[in-house]
């Protein structure tokens, strides 16, 4: 009996928020009190199988970013999967030119984390098919199945589909050995949790404590507010882990860039790895003007995690802009665009070094960092991975990080699953920890949405 194509049938949208401002988790310069939230997107099919999919905000405007994935779902209603992956990379150049929806992007904003949601249920859902987590689903790809995901539009002139395949090109033998490395030794992690701009120098203290005792040696800190603030936190900080481990500072955009590098020579003497985000997101000519006034600091430039697209990504890297290189899991539009991202790195010879914290983001980035390693890189050297823990609990299969390395999933998918009760409990506004906290006023950004 012949098998019955695997079909997607519908499309469920979720707006989860986690009242992570009560605590000022997740504070920056910028983004004063978050509400760590995810629209969630839920693929169903003519079978038992889903696919789940998730992008990351912080809160107002999640609801946006899931009627944008309603408008979206249409590209996908009633195609098979086969009919999607097969020629992966011309779906995906279809789904963001879409004739009349590119209008309000394009490849930016709410209809590209929309786009994110839906192309991250579609490779969940493959990759339960096929019964392998996502990062194994990739490193088993040939070079051609690999390139063929991807959309070379508007990049070629840095890389080209012919340069993809040679770069993706590997002895067997040596990805055998370089997958049971990762196995064996995990990924490299560094913390942001004990760094958010709310918390009080005790507590930062106590935190970066905790986190030395459990082996970590990478610390960021959120600055770019107050520079004799900044110049007392990073003291603490660096009284508390000493001289030799790294740290790092994020701005979040806070600066102008004559800003930007006034205050970073400021803080220059507690020997900062990177300043990250120093100032706008889309100023890729600003990044490339600090980075070279930081240069003589030993300061580098790390951005990514709000850049729009990957034609962005290609000027970032070409103009210099950016030393450490910060793909998102949610920003760009699904690993169809992060992957040549990767690629362009790589010829450029700059580290990628992930941006994660977010809810679901640790979960995501961990498969395309161990696929970067395996096929890609080889090499972990002056890269790592954001780690930050709270949340992952509402997780079904949350990242395994021990002594400050993440250890490669192996269940099946993208391993973007919200437990049950995280979704009847986080629902917005009508899950049940919403109304608790409504009703007891505690709610510190509800509105009558």
């Amino acid at each position: 009996m012949e098998e019955v194509p695997l079909r997607i049938t519908g499309v469920q949208t979720h707006d989860l928020r986690f009242p992570t401002s009560l605590q000022l988790d997740g504070s920056d310069a910028v983004h004063t009190d978050p509400d760590y939230s995810a629209a969630l997107v839920i693929l169903e099919t003519n079978t038992e199988l889903q696919g789940h999919g998730t992008t990351f905000t912080i809160g107002r405007g999640n609801e946006i970013v899931c009627e944008c994935v309603k408008a979206l779902q249409f590209l996908v209603v009633g195609k098979t999967l086969d009919s999607i992956v097969d020629n992966f990379g011309k779906f995906w150049d279809n789904m963001v030119n879409e004739s009349q929806l590119r209008w309000i992007g394009p490849q930016k904003g709410v209809s590209h984390l929309a786009t994110a949601a839906l192309v991250n249920a579609i490779w969940d859902l493959w990759a339960r098919r096929e019964r392998k987590p996502v990062w194994r689903l990739l490193c088993d790809m040939t070079p051609q199945q690999l390139v063929n995901v991807m959309d070379f539009r508007y990049i070629s002139d840095v890389l080209t589909k012919e340069e993809a395949l040679d770069m993706l090109t590997i002895d067997p033998d040596v990805q055998k050995e370089r997958e049971e490395t990762m196995l064996k030794d995990g990924y490299p992690a560094y913390t942001t949790a004990a760094g958010w701009l709310g918390y009080k120098d005790e507590k930062i203290r106590v935190l970066c404590r905790q986190y030395l005792d459990a082996g970590w040696d990478e610390f960021k800190i959120k600055v770019g507010q107050d520079l004799a603030d900044d110049r007392r936190r990073l003291q603490v900080v660096r009284e508390t882990i000493g001289p030799e481990r790294n740290l790092m500072v994020d701005a979040n955009q806070r600066w102008d860039v004559p800003e930007a590098i006034y205050w970073m020579k400021e803080l220059s003497e507690f020997r900062p790895l990177w300043i990250e985000e120093p100032t706008s997101p889309d100023d890729i000519l600003g990044h490339a003007q600090i980075a070279k006034a930081l240069a003589p600091y030993g300061i580098g430039v790390a951005t990514g995690e709000m850049c729009q697209n990957k034609v962005m990504f290609k000027q970032f890297l070409q103009a210099g802009g950016m030393q450490f290189c910060q793909v998102d899991s949610c920003r760009l539009g699904g690993i169809n665009e992060i992957l040549p991202v990767y690629l362009m790195a790589h010829k450029l010879n700059v580290p990628v070094c992930p941006h994660a914290g977010g809810i679901c983001l640790n979960e995501m980035v961990q498969h395309l960092q161990v696929f970067d390693y395996v096929r890609v890189s080889g090499s972990t050297e002056n890269r790592r991975i954001e780690y930050v823990s709270h949340l992952s609990e509402h997780l079904e299969t949350p990242a395994v990080c021990r002594g400050a390395r993440y250890f490669p999933p192996q269940e099946p998918g993208y391993s973007c699953r919200f437990r049950p009760e995280a979704l009847s409990a986080f629902r917005f506004p009508d899950g049940t920890e919403w109304k608790r906290l409504i009703r007891a006023g505690l709610a510190r950004n509800t509105r009558a949405d």
